[in-house]
């Protein structure tokens, strides 16, 4: 089976979301904490949601739904760094990634258009 880069970037992303929001937990930090593993770790449900969608109308909502979610994903990760629970460095890394699938996201959604 052929890899779907959306998916495997999406999933890689997750799983670096549990990790911060485990390290956030052990600041007892946990409204943030919260926010960030629900909507950092969706953006990968939804792509896998889309890939089995059942139809093109059905695909595209659910990965306009994913780049919803890495939006407020992006959100929540300035706030962190901002407010000083995420160095800056922590805060790039992550926010390399996560343009890298707003990107992808964005010209999946475009080119899916009826």
């Amino acid at each position: 089976m052929k890899e779907n880069i959306i998916a495997t970037k999406s999933y890689q992303f997750a799983i670096k979301i549990v990790k911060l929001t485990k390290s956030l937990v052990e600041k007892k930090e946990y409204v943030l904490s919260k926010q960030i593993l629900r909507s950092g770790t969706s953006i990968g449900a939804n792509v896998e949601e889309a890939i089995g969608g059942i139809s093109k109308k059905d695909f595209r909502a659910k990965m306009s739904i994913a780049y919803k979610e890495a939006r407020e994903t992006h959100y929540w990760l300035r706030l962190l760094k901002d407010t000083e629970y995420i160095a800056v460095e922590e805060f790039e890394v992550l926010n390399t990634e996560l343009t890298s699938i707003l990107k992808i996201l964005f010209k999946i959604i475009d080119s899916s258009k009826e």
